[in-house]
């Protein structure tokens, strides 16, 4: 009997509908509308907005937290913020999202691209040799994948090379017990829709540096002495930052607004249950997945506990039209399957950067990975029998394609 068989099934659920917004969340909307009162600079403290970083920055155990408009402001600002001058290089992993590199643009630098391996992770040994000409780095924790955080920290530290955190898969995932977003200088998260947090768009940023912090919000668009209402009591640090950048810097206005915040603040106790039935979902369907000979994988890993709400696989023997044909058949299923390498435009494919000036660089490892690396979202919602379901549709999909698996053993 086939694995996919073996499966009690419903049919696939729909994966792209969010949780339902907090109860929580409504009496301060409410509230906001009948006020109107969304900007979050109009309260003399306490705005909605202002309580987010104050709870955000505890939940992750930063100092600072700074909430902007969308994950791609905060690495725009967190570049813009570290003080690099036009033309500074930074280095970006080629598994990453468009808007990464279009940050690195935005703030007037150049994006460099380093290897990824299959297991979706940085390629340490592509990572080090282009170290020495870059100025800054960005990791992409992509799809919640997180790189050799040990040996990246000790090669920039060596180099005084500032490292970025694009955590906006990442939220609640640890890295030996350590919050994702907290290792490198500044970590940046997103909120939108298909995160752990909800808010439609928005994003923060953290961090523990007082004058880099101090940069952002101004930057953010904390005018006319705004920034006044971002100072902790007793925090001299930032009030003496604030005081040195004061007029010297430009306003990029990429607030949040109070309204997202409402919608934010009642989740934040939601992540340790989506954190864990996230964890629990992906491992029940990757071990479903292992049974077939076409699907595998990648282990996380050892230090690094993630907090997944999508699944990623390898497809194994298959050709680019039995990939093509795969998707097709998982679709026909009713289960979304991208290819990362295989679906025309795709913003994860590096080759589709054309923003970027010059020639596409080789990165022959990155674009193999690309072209059988498949991609299935795996809400925390969902219940055992959806995510049997889901599995069911993908490990059927593999056998319509390539037979059962007994062709994997030449039988």
């Amino acid at each position: 009997m086939s694995a996919s068989a073996q499966i009690t099934t419903c049919l696939p659920p729909n994966t792209y509908d969010a949780e339902p917004i907090p109860e929580a969340a409504r009496a301060a909307i409410d509230a906001m509308l009948q006020t109107g009162d969304l900007f979050r600079y109009t309260a003399p403290q306490d705005s909605p907005v202002s309580l987010l970083e104050t709870e955000f920055a505890a939940t992750m155990g930063s100092r600072y937290a700074l909430a902007v408009s969308s994950c791609s402001a905060a690495l725009f600002l967190s570049l813009k913020a570290l003080g690099l001058p036009r033309g500074a290089r930074v280095l970006i992993p080629a598994f990453t999202f468009a808007a990464v590199p279009s940050s690195v643009i935005h703030a007037d630098c150049v994006p460099v691209l380093c290897e990824v391996g299959d297991n979706y992770r940085i390629d340490m040994t592509d990572f080090e040799a282009r170290l020495d000409s870059v100025d800054a780095v960005i990791v992409s924790h992509m799809r919640g994948h997180t790189s050799d955080m040990d040996a990246i920290m000790a090669l920039c530290d060596a180099r005084s090379i500032p490292v970025v955190e694009d955590a906006a898969h990442s939220l609640g995932t640890t890295w030996h017990g350590r919050n994702i977003g907290t290792i490198g200088r500044i970590g940046c998260f997103s909120f939108q829709s298909y995160k752990l947090l909800n808010a439609g768009e928005g994003g923060i940023m953290i961090t523990d540096d007082a004058d880099l912090v101090a940069r952002a919000i101004i930057m953010s668009g904390a005018y006319e002495h705004n920034w006044a209402k971002h100072l902790a009591h007793g925090d001299n640090a930032l009030k003496a930052a604030f005081g040195r950048w004061q007029n010297k810097l430009p306003l990029y206005n990429l607030r949040l607004s109070n309204l997202s915040a409402a919608l934010i603040r009642p989740q934040l106790d939601e992540i340790p249950r989506r954190v864990r039935d996230g964890r629990a979902g992906h491992d029940h369907v990757a071990s479903l997945l292992e049974q077939s000979p076409w699907l595998t994988v990648p282990a996380a890993l050892e230090p690094e506990k993630r907090a997944p709400d999508s699944i990623q696989f390898n497809l194994t023997g298959m050709s680019d039209a039995d990939a093509l044909a795969f998707a097709k058949a998982a679709a026909d299923r009713g289960v979304k399957v991208q290819i990362f390498g295989q679906s025309q435009d795709n913003a994860r494919a590096f080759w589709n950067w054309q923003f970027i000036e010059g020639p596409v660089p080789e990165l022959p490892m990155t674009r193999a990975m690309l072209s059988r690396a498949c991609d299935t979202r795996l809400p925390a919602r969902l219940t055992r029998q959806q995510q049997d379901a889901i599995a069911a549709a993908i490990l059927g999909a593999a056998e319509d394609v390539m037979g059962d698996e007994a062709r994997a053993y030449g039988t």
